[in-house]
């Protein structure tokens, strides 16, 4: 991520921002971090308390290295200003955001939780606020951007310093709104505390992340933090976790739905190879609406998007035209250009139980003969979905190619081994094919005559991620590559 420009602070100020009475030594302060190797003279050093690692651990190689405070949870027996607080994460967030000037106050923020469905609204949302004349800030899985200026992502919602650093870049460069992914690992580790969004919109619940969370009900609990800082909480009354998150609330509740319609519904629903076109109806106006972007899940992620934009105040006629001009989103049901190919190839990020039977039972409904899907899962993640994911696979596909995901530290076959239990339990035909070059090779050979091949897991990622090593792996170039005979 790019540097703002260099900023100072006393330490009394970010104290006082903090709600601590602070009356030690005074201190400057020219950056916040939590990175000790990253840590520069007049530097705040956030001793942050980690699964596997410990902050405080690292406090006095951040002095060495020219710290000149600590946040921490427990004094240390070091010659620096310290704030003792009870939670490390929630005040360097806090903190970062006193530093940057509390950017996150000039903007008006709109958040997006769920499993899936977020990146996707994401650039919907950018799509008609630019419609409206506004300049946009997109934080997300696939990219952030400063209107069209890219900005390196590492994870889907950055670490709070980056997150308000980013937000104070934004705000600089003349940004009206900012639309963001929100993850249950940031609600859950506080990176978005302290942002007061306008509205937080929720898109669904399925089995994710539980490597994690451990539970369920952990998992949904910390989606639903997302709420104690909205002033607007905007439901998908079609999922059955709705409930639980409308529980307790005592701000305003917009729910969307088709089969629970609430304030914002959509009928007349037409689902092609184009993509998705239907009859919205809003608090504000109601009309038809063309999609370029296939799917069910899509028509969701459209009504979410006009109760955000709603939200923000955007009239209905950008909503509508906004929704129109958007011509797709990398990696999500991405159509590869087959040349004149007899079938049809494409690409989807589905990596969880719920997304790829989304993504395959939308493809079924446009392949006139077979339906080839090639997938496998994530080392180091929720061993759980990996059988599940294997069954549905087998359940909606003609032909299933079992192949290399990010591997990670795990070895591949034991991964393709727990999703190839799930294949077993119905009785699709199905190879296993580690290699993931090879596995959309064999792909591209089984299609014929009206075949669809969904190449799934993956989507807009441009790397594989073997043994902690990243290796360039993009899935659309691949079979580009394939397709050229190379």
């Amino acid at each position: 991520m790019q540097e703002t420009a260099r900023r100072n602070m006393e330490l009394s100020r970010i104290a006082q921002d903090l709600g601590i009475e602070y009356t030690g030594p005074q201190a400057e302060i020219t950056a916040v971090d939590y990175d000790s190797r990253k840590v520069g003279r007049g530097s705040l050093f956030c001793c942050l308390v980690g699964e596997k690692t410990d902050g405080h651990n690292f406090a006095s190689m951040a002095v060495e290295k020219g710290a000149s405070a600590l946040i921490c949870q427990r004094p240390l027996p070091l010659n620096v200003p310290q704030l003792i607080v009870p939670d490390g994460r929630e005040a360097m967030a806090r903190a970062a955001a006193c530093f940057y000037g509390h950017p996150e106050r000039e903007l008006t923020m709109l958040a997006v939780t769920g499993t899936n469905g977020k990146t996707s609204v994401t650039y919907m949302v950018k799509s008609v606020a630019e419609t409206a004349g506004k300049k946009v800030g997109l934080i997300g899985t696939i990219q952030n951007l400063i209107g069209e200026e890219k900005v390196y992502t590492e994870r889907t919602t950055p670490e709070s310093v980056d997150l308000f650093a980013l937000l104070r870049r934004m705000a600089d460069k003349g940004v009206d709104l900012v639309v963001m992914e929100v993850s249950s690992h940031a609600l859950a580790q506080q990176r978005v505390a302290g942002i007061p969004f306008k509205a937080g919109l929720f898109t669904n619940l399925t089995q994710d992340h539980l490597d994690y969370h451990k539970t369920f009900e952990n998992y949904r609990a910390a989606k639903k933090k997302l709420f104690a800082q909205c002033g607007i909480a905007i439901l998908n009354g079609d999922d059955e976790t709705a409930a639980y998150m409308k529980e307790g609330l005592s701000i305003p509740v917009w729910t969307m739905g088709i089969h629970h319609p609430g304030e914002f519904y959509a009928r007349g629903i037409e689902i092609t190879t184009q993509g998705a076109s239907f009859h919205l109806f809003t608090p504000q106006g109601n009309g038809r609406i063309s999609l370029h972007i296939s799917g069910l899940f899509s028509v969701y992620n459209a009504m979410g998007t006009a109760a955000l934009c709603t939200a923000a105040g955007i009239p209905f006629s950008c909503i509508v035209k906004g929704l129109e001009g958007l011509r797709g989103v990398a990696g999500r049901l991405e159509c590869v250009d087959t040349g004149d190919r007899p079938f049809s190839v494409y690409v989807d990020y589905a990596h969880t139980p719920d997304a790829l039977q989304n993504v395959l039972e939308t493809a079924r409904g446009f392949t006139r003969r077979r339906l080839i899907s090639v997938f496998g899962c994530g080392g180091d993640r929720d061993h759980g979905k990996r059988p599940i994911m294997g069954e549905i696979g087998g359940r909606y596909s003609d032909h299933v190619i079992l192949t290399s995901d990010n591997p990670r530290t795990e070895d591949p076959m034991d991964i393709l081994k727990a999703v190839e239990e799930g294949v077993k339990r119905t009785a699709t035909p199905y190879i296993v094919t580690e290699n993931r070059r090879e596995a959309i090779r064999e792909a591209l050979e089984e299609a014929g005559d009206g075949d669809v091949i969904v190449i799934a897991g993956k989507g807009h990622e441009s790397y594989q991620e073997i043994n902690g090593v990243r290796h360039h792996f993009d899935d659309k170039e691949i079979v580009l590559s394939l397709l050229r005979g190379e």
